[in-house]
């Protein structure tokens, strides 16, 4: 190649480079669009949305939080390190997970939610005073964590499948 024709390359190369970057931006602003259907749909007040019924943040920092709150006063073990690190390993954090391949999938149990419990393990390890929905993430990780504790001494205990 010509030595005159590569400072254009390089010129072009950044254009393209930079507006990739500019187009991502834009694609990032653009992501909380998808899926509105209308103003309308919007809470009202920011606090709503952004914590859960108990007042700590909805998000998984919270949702652990308010998980080790309930289970201080149920004496159930665990730590926050602990609860996340078997939440990453079981579900990525999406408490809307659930496993439809493993062995309990094909009995007709698959694991939910945030640490991946089974219904019936849900129902008998569940705790009192929070939700009955296996997807609610503060019920999901107390019934886990209990469990845990039944069974292993403390989810801090869990390093696998459980």
């Amino acid at each position: 190649m010509p030595a005159a024709a590569q400072p254009r390359r390089t010129r072009n190369n950044r254009l393209v480079r930079t507006l990739a970057v500019l187009g991502t931006g834009a694609a990032v602003l653009a992501l909380p669009l998808v899926g509105a259907t209308s103003a309308a749909a919007a809470p009202t007040t920011a606090t709503t949305a952004s914590t859960t019924p108990a007042g700590y943040p909805n998000n998984l920092d919270g949702w652990i939080r308010e998980s080790l709150a309930i289970m201080a006063e149920k004496k159930i073990p665990g730590t926050y390190n602990g609860i996340y690190r078997n939440v990453m390993r079981e579900s990525s954090g999406n408490p809307n997970a659930i496993n439809l391949w493993d062995s309990n999938a094909v009995k007709g149990t698959p694991s939910k939610g945030l640490l991946q419990v089974i219904d019936p393990t849900f129902a008998t390890y569940h705790v009192v005073g929070t939700s009955f929905d296996p997807y609610d993430p503060v019920a999901n990780i107390t019934a886990a964590c209990n469990y845990a504790a039944a069974r292993y001494g403390s989810i801090d205990n869990v390093f696998g499948a459980y």
